[in-house]
């Protein structure tokens, strides 16, 4: 087996379980639990499954059939589909049906993903990515709207090591977030130091970089994935550079998010 195939293996692996935590959580649940607002605006726990079954079907189509994929890419320009209306349909099928439609599409992608040749870029809302990258971003996705459940139900949501490349994600994208926002990306590297929730270090960027962003990889992940504000999360940054980033840092794409308010703020008008 390759590097590339071992790192991807373990993406795909984390992606289940993940999926599988999830799942667990929403399988007993019972009407009013589905019906749950959750603390993305007009989204209840059934909205959030839904648009995980969504994606999760698109990212198969852009596997399996880029051109399909490439159409539906331009019926959401021409405003024709919509997250926000794929979700309210997916949240208005009965339940089981929905549930089952997400177990599914997580396993036929997650098999696809598996078979894609080494240096095939797939393409996606944002650059075209790898295998690995794709599999790390429907991590990153999964996770984030799976503690938006957690948040709505207060049930724990377990850190575990999966969210390495969560973590690794939010600092891949720095640039993004920055040009993103209509700025231009700092030309030097930041040192990201993150205590990982084993109490071990993970760490990005050179060790003398006058820049850098240190404290927990769970905050960096709910930062990046806009599911906490950054005053309730205790990052530290050194530099003024690293000070913005942890204001706009987006690990998803498409254009800024409004995150999410300071704990204990009203919640902001419109989608998440």
């Amino acid at each position: 087996m390759t590097a590339r195939s071992d790192i991807l293996s373990g993406v795909l692996s984390d992606l289940a379980g993940e999926g599988a935590w999830l799942d667990a959580v929403v399988a007993g649940l019972d009407d009013a639990g589905w019906l749950r607002p959750t603390p993305a605006p007009g989204w209840t726990v059934a909205h959030q499954v839904a648009h995980l079954a969504w994606s999760d079907e698109q990212a198969l189509c852009a596997v399996t059939d880029p051109e399909a994929f490439a159409a539906l890419v331009r019926r959401i320009l021409a405003g024709e589909v919509s997250v926000d209306g794929a979700a309210a349909d997916g949240a208005a099928l009965p339940k089981p049906v929905l549930l089952e439609r997400w177990r599914t599409g997580r396993s036929d992608l997650a098999a696809a993903l598996a078979t894609v040749p080494d240096g095939t870029k797939l393409p996606w809302f944002g650059p075209p990515m790898s295998a690995t990258s794709m599999g790390t971003a429907r991590l990153m996705e999964t996770w984030a709207h799976g503690q938006d459940v957690a948040d709505a139900l207060g049930v724990p949501h377990p850190a575990t090591s999966a969210l390495r490349h969560i973590a690794y994600l939010a600092v891949r994208t720095r640039d993004f977030a920055f040009t993103v926002h209509g700025s231009t990306p700092p030309p030097d590297p930041f040192l990201v130091r993150l205590t990982a929730p084993d109490g071990g270090i993970w760490s990005w960027g050179p060790d003398d970089a006058a820049q850098r962003v240190e404290g927990s990889a769970l905050d960096l992940c709910l930062l990046a994935t806009q599911r906490r504000h950054r005053t309730d999360t205790g990052l530290v940054a050194t530099g003024p550079d690293a000070d913005r980033w942890l204001d706009i840092a987006q690990a998803f794409a498409g254009p800024p998010g409004a995150g999410r308010e300071p704990a204990g703020a009203a919640r902001p008008e419109g989608p998440a």
